[in-house]
């Protein structure tokens, strides 16, 4: 049995999605920029994947720029802010302390060529005070950007409230919603939103493929020089069918955005209810404010790694945290930000899951967890202790 639970950090390619882009690839072939008839078909079908996009996001599709993803998205619109605003004296930028490493650093860069980094707290619950953005912000804060969801623990930030603190205090705001695109409602004229980030494998499109929202009179620098594409900002030939599977994908999953919610909701309820039997465990961010399909779990007494090896060996794939970081022997920077200890953080187990999982894989994976937790236990020193009433 393969039981796949990690896609907060991949998912597999629809269908749907994956007929168009193939189709793409075998007939609109052409280069965009070209002037024969292939070329004007191909920057035909790239205009129309360009406003269906748009339209989604309740948009102009001239706000709409294509990138390889959400890393380079964030890049692009920290770093064009930033040098936007140096250029008035503002050398200032806003942020939280459990952003994904993208923006982190991105943000470490900048502080090295002498900007002044503000990181805001998330407290026990996940979640972002809109207050405390209010008062971090000062005369010369250039940016501030504060992740829409956070993809370990999945809590749903207040941005619309964020955003409209930015937009009366005349602030560029951007949000990495790399996790909440396709899966929660985003609006980016009713969250107030001058930049947003989003990558197309996170909701069942293909990889190497995402797009930068940048608001009509935001100044967005040139990222990449090379041509004209892109409105001149970003060079280089675009991934025309990539770009094809992301609309493909956007579309469809917000036209099932309610039906996949409340069946992936139902799942997580489902495996809070349950694994929250297991001794000394908890279930980490606000409950309701909070992603469909992402239960982020600490176990005392063990270790993540240990832990993800042996539900692979059960046939469960999932994660402790970003891949982005897997390789690391660090505890979570996000359960740290939240309160918890290092040694509690690095029992951490992240579940992520979508409306292609079934309830029976959850019932699997309750089956299967206690006793793989009760075996590692069984073999650690810092449990025994624990057992023993030690901390």
């Amino acid at each position: 049995m393969n039981i796949y639970f990690d896609n907060a950090a991949t998912t597999v390619c629809g269908d749907t999605v994956a007929n168009a882009v193939f189709t793409a690839m075998k007939e609109v072939y052409g280069n965009p920029s070209s002037v024969h008839s292939l070329g004007q078909k191909a920057a035909l079908a790239l205009d129309r994947a360009r406003s269906d996009v748009a339209k989604l996001l309740n948009c102009e599709a001239k706000e709409i720029y294509f990138t390889s993803g959400g890393t380079e998205s964030d890049n692009w619109a920290i770093r064009s802010a930033a040098l936007t605003g140096a250029l008035k004296g503002k050398k200032h930028v806003v942020s939280s302390k459990f952003e994904h490493h993208a923006v982190l650093h991105t943000l470490n860069r900048l502080e090295k060529e002498g900007y002044e980094i503000t990181l805001l707290d998330v407290y026990s619950d996940g979640i972002v005070r809109p207050e405390d953005a209010e008062r971090a912000i000062r005369d010369d804060t250039a940016l501030v950007t504060i992740m829409y969801a956070n993809n370990e623990i999945g809590t749903i930030q207040p941005i619309a409230e964020i955003g409209s603190i930015c937009r009366r205090k005349g602030v560029p705001f951007h949000t990495d919603a790399v996790q909440a695109v396709g899966h929660i409602p985003v609006d980016v004229k009713a969250d107030n939103v001058d930049m947003l980030s989003l990558s197309a494998h996170k909701f069942n499109g293909p990889k190497g493929v995402g797009v930068l929202y940048a608001r009509q009179r935001v100044p967005l620098n040139i990222f990449m020089e090379g041509g004209a594409q892109e409105r001149g900002r970003r060079g280089g030939t675009e991934n025309v069918a990539g770009n094809i599977g992301l609309a493909t994908a956007l579309t469809e999953a917000v036209e099932n955005l309610e039906a996949n919610a409340a069946k992936t909701i139902a799942i997580r309820e489902k495996l809070v209810k349950e694994l929250l039997k297991i001794p000394k465990s908890r279930y980490n961010g606000d409950p309701e404010k909070h992603l469909p399909g992402v239960a982020n779990f600490c176990f005392e007494g063990i270790e993540g790694e240990s832990l993800l090896l042996k539900l692979d060996a059960a046939g469960i794939c999932a994660s402790s945290g970003s891949a982005c970081t897997s390789g690391s022997l660090d505890p979570s920077h996000v359960l740290l930000a939240i309160g918890l200890s290092h040694e509690i953080a690095h029992g951490s187990l992240r579940l992520s899951f979508n409306e292609q999982n079934t309830f029976e894989e959850a019932d699997f994976i309750i089956k299967t967890l206690p006793p793989i937790i009760e075996k590692l236990r069984s073999m650690s020193p810092v449990w025994e202790r624990i057992q023993k009433g030690g901390k």
